[in-house]
């Protein structure tokens, strides 16, 4: 019993222990971050003064403010007989000029339907998680929960809800063909403590995502070998859905774009003041 109880004690000494790959975190508190994210023992919290000002910065909530508006306006919101929303909102939505995207903006794409513009979208698909709207009949309409949060106008808690839902039960590879693995959704909280710590200058993702794959080795392996390395070609997945289509559009980064299209690889990220105004980081 003594040697079991030994056994115990080196394993909790161990997982307690500070790890130079970690950033000086612990296994305990990497696990914490990744798998209680918001529980009390996370090293991420939710600030507790976010004012309507920083809430007003906040480029996909600020989309779905303006969803939730328009279905309170219209009563309901027809799809298109292929389930999708149609033109008319998407064309509102994408006039309120919160997020931009690039080859709407260049005339390359023109948004003709729901797919032409994958936030919208995937803001679409992470209020439907939320509960406070529902489909039925190919009619999107408000629930119960949903008045409720739009007569009470407590914006702090639908950005809670709509944040928690996004990185909890959105699945972030709906927008991409990596991989079904949950790869930079699960250990966002990671990713932003990485960004509270090294974001004292513009960076290339590849600097971020190559310390991510130290931490997690795992994550390489969710990857084949076809035109470029698993490495590689995990950092591409990284690249994509934790900066590109999570951080900017909750506008915790900022990015200083490479002129040529064709190297947005060399895009440089720098976390902006939100990050901070949102989130508490306790290195306890």
């Amino acid at each position: 019993m003594n040697e079991f109880n030994d056994i115990e004690a080196n394993i909790l000494l161990k997982n307690n222990e500070p790890k130079d790959y970690l950033m000086g975190l612990t296994p305990n508190e990497i696990h914490n971050l990744l798998y209680e994210t918001y529980s009390d023992k996370s090293l991420i919290q939710f600030r507790n003064d976010i004012d309507d000002k920083t809430l007003d910065q906040i480029p996909l909530f600020r989309l779905a403010e303006e969803y939730l508006k328009i279905i309170q306006k219209d009563k309901f919101i027809k799809l298109t007989p292929l389930g999708a929303l149609p033109k008319k909102v998407m064309v509102e939505l994408y006039d309120k000029r919160f997020l931009l995207d690039d080859f709407i903006e260049t005339g390359i794409t023109k948004l003709w339907k729901e797919e032409d513009c994958i936030s919208i979208m995937s803001m679409r698909y992470a209020i439907e998680l939320t509960g406070l709207v529902k489909k039925v009949h190919g009619k999107i309409t408000l629930t119960k929960k949903g008045i409720k949060f739009i007569e009470h106008e407590n914006r702090l808690a639908f950005f809670k809800l709509f944040y928690q839902t996004f990185t909890d039960k959105f699945f972030w590879g709906f927008n991409d063909n990596y991989t079904e693995e949950p790869v930079g959704q699960l250990g966002w909280a990671y990713s932003a403590f990485m960004l509270h710590k090294y974001s004292d200058q513009e960076r290339l993702t590849k600097f971020y995502a190559q310390k991510f794959a130290e931490a997690f080795p795992i994550v390489v392996t969710f990857f084949n070998p076809d035109y470029t390395t698993p490495l590689d070609h995990f950092k591409h997945c990284y690249q994509t859905r934790s900066f590109d289509r999570f951080f900017l559009w909750f506008g915790l980064i900022a990015v200083k774009k490479e002129n040529s299209k064709k190297n947005y690889e060399e895009n440089e990220y720098k976390k902006t003041e939100l990050l901070d105004s949102i989130f508490v980081f306790d290195l306890k």
